[in-house]
C-alpha cells in the first residue's frame, strides 16, 4: 500500500505548484530575448564528424562503468562479468584484464597518474590494482584490497596515488592509506546510503550526497562535516549528479525530486533551485565557464541553466522523445553537448542554438556511462551491450 498522505503537506505542495507557475510566467514576461535568438548572428558550427573511432570488446555482460586515466589516452571500465579491463583508446587493444572477485561492480576510477585502478560494489571491499607491476600470470598486481564495510561500496575515487577516498552502503566515508592498507579515516557521514562522492580541483575537499537527502562538504583533514546541505526532497541521485565548478566554491546536485540544486561551499542552504525537469535529475554536469550547467533526465530531455539569471535557458530534445538520457558531457569549449540515452545513441547538440546535431549510433543497448577526456580529444561510452566505444 501506497503511504498515506497528509492533506497539509498535499495542500502545501499543491501551493508550491501554482507559485511556481506564476514564477515562470514572470519570467516570461521580463525575458526579452532567449539564448537562441541571442546568438542568431553567431556562426553555425560545422555537424561533428564524430565517429566510432574504436569498438572495444572484452566484456561478456553489462559495462557499468568507464573512467578516463588522466594521460587522456588509457580508460578502464567495469562489468557485470567480473572483470575490470585497461584500454588504450587509441589503439582499441586491451591493455590489462583484471579478473574480481565479484562480478556485480558499481564503481571505477583511474588515478590521475595512470599508475592505479580501483573498483568496488556488491562485494563490500574496494580493491586497488598497480597497472605497472604483473603478477606470475601477467596480470595487474593486487596492491591493497580494502575490507571493512558493511554495504555496498557506491564510489571510489583517488587523492593521489596514495590515498583513495570510499562512499558505501553502511553510510561511512572511509580514507585509505594504501603504502599500509589502512584507514586513515573512518565515520558515519550520512544517515543514509552514501551514493556519491565529488572532490573538488584543489583535492583538500569533497562533496558527498546521499539517500537521507543531504549534500555534505568535509575537508580531507577533518572527520566532521563543515556543512551540511538540506534542501532536496528525494535521493540525491549517483555517478555524476554532483558536479563541481571550476573554482571549487560551488557544486551543483541533481536529485529523485526533479530539480537541480546550486550550493556555496560558505554558506548552509541551497543559493538556487533550478526547476523544470518532470522526471527524475540522473546527471548533472558544470559548463567551463563556471556561470551554467547542463543535465540529463528521465523526462526525455537536457537543459541549460543559467546561474546568473537564475532559470532555464535551453531546452535540448531528441527528434524522437522516446527514452530518457543516463548521462551527460560538454566539449571542453562547452559548445558540444553530448547526452547517453536509453535508445542506444549519444545525443549531441550546439548549446548556443539548441540544434540536434545528430546522433552517435553503434550500441546496441543502452548507454550506462560517458566519460569525456579532459583534453577533449574523444569521448568514451559503455553499455549494456557489453561493448565500450571511443568517438572522435
Amino acid at each position: 500500500m501506497p503511504p498515506k498522505v497528509d492533506p497539509e503537506v498535499a495542500e502545501l505542495r499543491k501551493e508550491l505548484e501554482e507559485l511556481y507557475k506564476k514564477l515562470t510566467e514572470e519570467h516570461k514576461k521580463v525575458a526579452d530575448v532567449t539564448l537562441e535568438s541571442a546568438c542568431e548572428s553567431a556562426a553555425d558550427i560545422p555537424k561533428p564528424k564524430l565517429s566510432s573511432r574504436k569498438v572495444m570488446k572484452g566484456h561478456i555482460n553489462k559495462v557499468n562503468a568507464v573512467h578516463y586515466s588522466g594521460d587522456n589516452r588509457h580508460c578502464v571500465t567495469g562489468s557485470l562479468d567480473g572483470k575490470l579491463i585497461i584500454w588504450d583508446t587509441y589503439t582499441g587493444n586491451k591493455i590489462q584484464i583484471i579478473p574480481l572477485r565479484s562480478a556485480w561492480v558499481m564503481s571505477v576510477a583511474y588515478s590521475a597518474s595512470g599508475s592505479f585502478v580501483a573498483c568496488g560494489g556488491m562485494d563490500n571491499m574496494c580493491t586497488v590494482y598497480d597497472v605497472n607491476n604483473r603478477d606470475a600470470n601477467g596480470v595487474a598486481k593486487m596492491v591493497r584490497e580494502l575490507a571493512g564495510y558493511d554495504g555496498f561500496l557506491s564510489c571510489c575515487r583517488f587523492l593521489d596515488d596514495k590515498t583513495v577516498l570510499t562512499g558505501s552502503g553502511d553510510m561511512k566515508i572511509c580514507m585509505w592509506d594504501l603504502e599500509s592498507g589502512r584507514k586513515t579515516t573512518d565515520f558515519n557521514a550520512h544517515n543514509g546510503d552514501v551514493v556519491s562522492v565529488s572532490v573538488s580541483p584543489d583535492g583538500n575537499t569533497y562533496v558527498t550526497g546521499s539517500v537521507d537527502k543531504t549534500c555534505r562538504l568535509w575537508d580531507i583533514r577533518e572527520q566532521k562535516p563543515k556543512q551540511t546541505f538540506f534542501g532536496h526532497d528525494g535521493d540525491v541521485n549517483s555517478v555524476l549528479s554532483v558536479s563541481v565548478s571550476p573554482d571549487g566554491n560551488t557544486y551543483v546536485t541533481g536529485s529523485v525530486d526533479k530539480t537541480c540544486r546550486l550550493w556555496d561551499i560558505r554558506e548552509q542552504k541551497p543559493k538556487q533551485t533550478f526547476f523544470g525537469h518532470d522526471g527524475d535529475v540522473n546527471s548533472v554536469c558544470f559548463h567551463p565557464g563556471g556561470q551554467a550547467f547542463v543535465t540529463g533526465s528521465e523526462d526525455k530531455t537536457a537543459r541549460l541553466f543559467d546561474i546568473r539569471s537564475d532559470q532555464q535557458i535551453a531546452l535540448y530534445t531528441p527528434p524522437n522523445q522516446s527514452s530518457g538520457f543516463t548521462s551527460c558531457g560538454l566539449s571542453v569549449s562547452g559548445r558540444l553537448l553530448f547526452c547517453g540515452s536509453d535508445d542506444n545513441n549519444i545525443h549531441m547538440w550546439d548549446t548556443l542554438k539548441s540544434q540536434h546535431l545528430g546522433v552517435l549510433g553503434g550500441h546496441e543497448n543502452r548507454i550506462t556511462s560517458l566519460s569525456v577526456a579532459s583534453s577533449g580529444i574523444a569521448i568514451a561510452t559503455s553499455s549494456w551491450d557489453q561493448n565500450v566505444r571511443v568517438w572522435g
